[in-house]
């Protein structure tokens, strides 16, 4: 079901960043859906985005957050193309594409579930 892959996580930054660099932790994929490709979790939990947020910045916390988990981004990640990690207001790291902080949704069941696309006309699938 899930075809490519865009390895944010297990990708070596050995060759990037010099030797002794750590690998990020997290990977993010693209998976095939009923509204096309979007991008995913490492368990191939589709992501979303959210209008509210602005440029780097989650404004999704408290009960949002527990509703939309943030896709956190681990101490060792590390940035790469267009994939960013932004700061939360509690201090945690969030991975984000193209500047748009990236969420699962807990009313997701398994991967290729896509409930969460257009809740309250501001939550959309994270296309690649």
């Amino acid at each position: 079901m899930f075809k490519s892959r865009i390895v944010l996580a297990t990708i070596l930054m050995t060759g990037m960043l010099g030797a002794g660099a750590a690998m990020a932790e997290n990977v993010i994929q693209t998976g095939k859906t009923s509204a096309g490709k979007v991008l995913t979790d490492s368990a191939g939990m589709t992501l979303y985005t959210f209008d509210n947020d602005t440029a780097a910045v989650s404004n999704c916390n408290g009960d949002c957050a527990v509703k939309w988990p943030p896709l956190e981004a681990k101490a060792n990640a590390r940035p790469t193309d267009k994939f960013g990690i932004i700061i939360r207001a509690d201090g945690s790291r969030q991975w984000a594409y193209k500047g748009e902080a990236l969420y699962t949704w807990f009313k997701d069941e398994k991967p290729g579930d896509i409930t969460g696309d257009g809740v309250k006309g501001v939550w959309h699938l994270a296309k690649p």
